[in-house]
């Protein structure tokens, strides 16, 4: 908050304490944007006015003269209008962070109309105080007056009209509700005049009224004063009711208009409440006032309220007289010039710091504690009506106990904010809403197959209240604001129409199989996956619901590598739903933690046996991967086999993970003739790739890797095939440094935003190799990226950048580098297990392979794979020859 707010005494605390010492004020929060707009407003309502191409008359032009505050209920924009009510006025003084009306404006005259229910405000009413206001301009308006006084003689005989403003509360406020019938007689007596009638009301009846509506008509000259309003002498033979009464406005703005610059003065009109009159239901007072700001172009209607405007809406032609973006241009969303509409936001946390900070006082001092203020604040979300229950919370715990209470004392719900926030909803809007606050985010749709209902209307009218957040683009691009769904779901108990737990779960058991509809339609789209996954296990689990189509889209999930969080994970493995959840959340954090932590919570999930015989497969397979990554080969092929042997979704998978150990363990014959046979879903050319790089057959691997690739962007897998690209360029880094290059940039723009750590660190290897012969610090890059794959549990990238840094010594052709290139390797080596890398070492050198070192099955030959390896190190020579 810029500087102080403005702040007053606060009459329901001060009545609720017996403190002396306590000081209890309301603050007004900083809401310098929102007066900025105003500013910018009120510019270019009396600009417009003051351009000498105006015409009061043109009612086809379009119209900008609305600004409109709207917000959540409790958000402050009663308080924002009475605050700007009481700036404009000569009196008024507003916070010291606004800055003052420019004074170039000219006459400003606020007039400040709360239309809530409560208060009895009729149309007849709102344009009694619009007229009683302007009275301080001292002189009649002469067109209005006339047609009002005849309205009022239709509608109140025998009631004087300054005795009904004297006894009407609202109008009566207005300082110039005394003046305005001697205003209205000058009026009558100057028409009289000029019409050549007695100056009483009994000149707008019977044959006065022809005489007038003539004089009007044909002797201009005489009655000048109004002649020149041309539809008022339609209005005056017109009947008197209160669709007449409706374009009196018009003769008002004329009247303005008729005025000198220094003698006239722009209206600043504020509706409050107007969701009393704006119901989207019955919009019959609402026409009324729309009419009013339509033939008003000279004045700036400050709306605030719980809704945006629904003027713009072509729609809603025919319930109103002027709708679309043709004519409020700056009522559509995303207008950029104000007068527009504008989302009143919630407080900040600096704004929620000082409301409670200086909202009681003792002393001087907060009467509220810092960590106190924290923790209100957290479950505020910025709610000013959420600080305000909680501020009296506070004071009655405090005068009970005598001192400021714990925060274990403070019920933090308060079931008021469902009452307040379904106040102003249909029954079928409540519907709407208790069934939304079981979901994340919701579509007009998706929320209507959750309430149970066959139209969208009230869903429609819902999506367009201001405590449901818009994100445009998104699969569902509707979220109900934190505060307000935790309060509908936990506090939700007092309501007439209140849900059981019965009401709930059925209303989940809809959303989940609208959400699953949803997923069928788009299979195949990544982001409805995922988005169908977070929704549909989160309802799962709350609800205990069966799992259905949940089990596809997992499967579906786990088919590519892109390893997108799906949910946070409970710890608790006590559904299926959970058991799924914690799942799909170990399988994609493995990506950025140690194998090992993973391995232990999917043992947990196959230890809680909950998850059915068609989906055990899922957490049994990525054990077996995660036991592979951590060196423990054969529970790693118990677990493949196993899988594979079931013959479910994962069977590829778990067959083509069989032959990866196969190569880990250097029997490289039997695993391309494996991989050959292998099914396109078992990622068959990039295990052949795989294979092939280990041969030194550069070419033939890199063109499977290739192939690989490019089968997987087919099949919109694009983690696989980020991984398939993580390979080739790391291939590729043994032979062609140019190739190697570009390999490199297209995979990492490939996993830019993929979470495929095995693939990343492939990279760093990559860069590795193109290093290898060159570097001078190779040792120490080897060491970080051996140490951040040990980190992550991935064994074998250690063991292929321990690799690299026997092909750089080899290169180098220095014994000295390659004996200690090859100590680090032999860390990997566990057995047989990535033996046939120490092997590729001795073929580097061209040395004789040591006695007791277990011994590859080399595809073609032990000859033909030693020829390969050191002739990649002899073109490595050679290049790095060119280059000096």
């Amino acid at each position: 908050m810029e500087e102080a707010a403005l702040s007053r005494p606060d009459l329901r605390a001060l009545f609720r304490t017996n403190t002396r010492a306590l000081v209890a004020t309301d603050v007004f929060a900083n809401r310098a944007d929102e007066w900025a707009a105003l500013q910018r407003s009120l510019v270019r309502v009396v600009e417009t006015r003051r351009d000498r191409a105006f015409d009061v008359e043109d009612v086809q032009r379009p119209r900008r003269n609305v600004l409109v505050f709207y917000g959540v209920g409790g958000v402050g924009k009663s308080t924002l209008s009475r605050q700007i009510g009481e700036v404009l006025t000569d009196s008024g003084a507003g916070p010291e962070h606004w800055p003052p009306v420019d004074g170039q404006l000219g006459r400003l005259i606020p007039v400040r109309i709360d239309l809530a229910r409560q208060n009895g405000v009729s149309f007849e009413s709102v344009v009694l105080a619009v007229r009683v206001a302007l009275t301080e301009l001292g002189r009649p308006l002469t067109a209005f007056d006339l047609a009002f006084l005849r309205y009022w003689e239709h509608h109140h005989p025998g009631d004087p009209l300054d005795e009904f403003l004297r006894r009407h509360t609202m109008l009566n406020r207005f300082g110039g509700a005394g003046r305005l019938r001697s205003q209205m007689d000058a009026a009558m007596g100057d028409v009289a005049s000029a019409a050549g009638l007695p100056g009483t009301a009994g000149m707008l009846v019977g044959q006065g009224l022809a005489s007038t509506v003539r004089a009007l008509r044909e002797r201009r000259r005489a009655a000048r004063a109004v002649s020149g309003c041309r539809r008022l002498p339609d209005l005056l033979e017109a009947e008197p009711d209160q669709d007449a009464l409706s374009f009196y406005p018009h003769l008002l703005a004329w009247d303005l208009a008729q005025l000198p610059e220094e003698k006239t003065a722009t209206p600043v009109v504020l509706l409050d409440t107007f969701e009393d009159v704006g119901d989207r239901v019955h919009r019959d007072v609402e026409r009324l006032i729309q009419r009013m700001v339509w033939l008003m172009p000279n004045a700036l209607f400050v709306v605030t309220g719980r809704n945006r405007l629904q003027w713009d809406d072509a729609r809603l032609e025919g319930q109103l007289d002027w709708v679309g973006p043709t004519a409020w241009p700056q009522l559509v969303p995303g207008a950029g010039d104000d007068p527009r509409q504008h989302r009143v936001g919630y407080l900040s946390q600096t704004d929620c710091e000082d409301y409670l900070r200086r909202r009681l006082l003792i002393e001087e001092q907060p009467l509220m504690d810092a960590p106190t203020r924290r923790v209100l604040i957290s479950h505020s979300k910025g709610l000013p009506l959420y600080l305000d229950m909680a501020v009296m919370r506070f004071l009655d715990l405090y005068e009970r106990a005598g001192q400021a209470p714990d925060m274990s004392e403070f019920d933090l719900e308060f079931p008021a904010l469902v009452a307040r926030t379904f106040r102003d909803l249909s029954a079928e809007e409540r519907t709407v809403l208790r069934a939304v606050s079981l979901l994340d985010s919701f579509s007009v749709e998706l929320a209507t197959a959750a309430a149970g209902l066959d139209y969208d209307a009230a869903a429609l009218r819902l999506a367009d209240r201001p405590f449901v957040d818009v994100t445009p683009g998104a699969q569902w691009p509707y979220r109900l604001h934190d505060l307000v769904r935790t309060a509908i779901r936990d506090t939700d108990t007092t309501g007439d129409d209140r849900w059981t737990p019965q009401d709930r779960r059925r209303a989940a058991e809809r959303a989940f199989d609208a959400i699953g509809n949803e997923f069928t339609r788009h299979r195949g789209d990544r982001r409805v996956l995922l988005g169908c996954l977070r929704q549909g296990l989160r309802l799962a689990r709350e609800h205990d619901l069966p799992l259905g189509w949940l089990g596809d889209a997992a499967l579906d999930y786990v088919r590519d590598f892109v390893w997108e969080p799906v949910e946070d994970g409970t710890g608790d493995i006590d559904s299926p739903a959970a058991a799924l959840g914690e799942t799909l959340t170990a399988v994609a954090r493995r990506q950025r933690q140690h194998r090992g932590r993973t391995a232990d919570r999917l043992r947990a999930v196959l230890s809680a046996g909950l998850l059915p015989p068609e989906l055990d497969e899922l957490p049994r397979y990525f054990l077996a991967e995660c036991e592979r990554d951590l060196g423990n080969l054969t529970a790693s092929m118990d677990g493949m086999r196993r899988v594979s042997a079931g013959g479910g979704a994962l069977a590829p998978d778990a067959a083509r993970g069989l032959l990866h150990l196969e190569r880990r363990l250097g029997h490289f014959t039997g695993a391309l003739a494996r991989a050959e046979e292998l099914p396109p879903g078992g990622k068959k050319h990039r295990t052949i790739g795989e294979i092939l790089w280990t041969q030194a057959d550069v070419t033939s691997a890199c063109a499977a890797l290739t192939r690989a690739r490019e089968d997987a962007l087919a099949a919109g897998q694009h983690g696989e095939a980020a991984l398939c690209q993580a390979y080739l360029a790391f291939t590729s880094a043994f032979q062609d440094r140019g190739r190697s290059l570009e390999q490199i940039a297209r995979a990492e723009r490939m996993l830019d935003g993929v979470n495929v750590g095995f693939a990343d660190l492939q990279v760093r290897n990559a860069r590795l190799l193109l290093a290898a012969g060159r570097a001078d610090d190779m040792a120490e890059r080897v060491d970080d990226v051996a140490a951040l794959a040990a980190a992550n549990g991935v064994s074998s990238c250690a063991a292929y950048a321990r690799l690299a840094l026997c092909f750089h010594a080899a290169a180098r052709e220095s014994p000295e580098l390659m004996s200690s290139a090859r100590r680090r390797l032999d860390e990997s080596v566990r057995g047989e297990e990535f033996a046939y890398l120490m092997e590729i070492t001795y073929f580097l050198t061209g040395e004789d392979v040591p006695d007791g070192l277990p011994r590859a099955h080399w595809i073609g030959g032990e000859a033909r794979v030693r020829a390969q390896w050191s002739g990649l190190v002899a073109e490595r020579r050679r290049d790095i020859g060119g280059e000096g």
